[in-house]
């Protein structure tokens, strides 16, 4: 298949081929920087989400900036993907009791996901974006609404 064809296929955006590729490679090095000790990028407190792929069933990891929503949970935002949802939520979502988060140099902790709506979404999001104006701009940019993730331990 020629790269006019795959392109021919893909829905309007949604990441190509090299994009992909680019994104898992920088997302392995990213992993592997959180994992050896690394609690901060692009001044961003950032942990690893670890998820199962809802179609492939194999083991995902996604480093994604997280922001505190009490003495016990983290928010995290579903920001990246183009038009749609990035690929991180759609498995989180099919297969919520197998997530785990790690923390710099930290081990694995089961966490249970809940997407956040309402109001309750409306509050996370003014406190997210007012310790991170990015994300609003990125927001205004973007023709679907960013879910926002409380994970808690499980």
């Amino acid at each position: 298949m020629t790269t006019n064809q795959q392109t021919a296929k893909r829905k309007p955006g949604t990441p190509g081929p090299f994009s992909r590729w680019l994104q898992r490679t920088m997302n392995a090095r990213t992993s592997r920087k959180i994992h050896a000790g690394r609690d901060k990028m692009m001044s961003m407190d950032v942990l690893v989400l670890q998820t199962v792929g809802r179609r492939s069933g194999e083991p995902r990891e996604t480093p994604l900036a997280w922001f505190p929503d009490g003495d016990n949970a983290w928010l995290v935002v579903a920001s990246g993907g183009g038009s749609q949802h990035p690929d991180w939520h759609a498995n989180l979502m099919a297969h919520p009791t197998q997530a785990t988060i790690t923390f710099a140099g930290g081990t694995p902790l089961p966490v249970t996901p809940t997407p956040l709506e309402g109001p309750t979404r409306t509050e996370a999001w003014h406190r997210i974006t007012t310790t991170q104006p990015r994300l609003a701009k990125y927001q205004s940019k973007s023709p679907r609404q960013y879910p926002v993730i409380r994970l808690t331990p499980r």
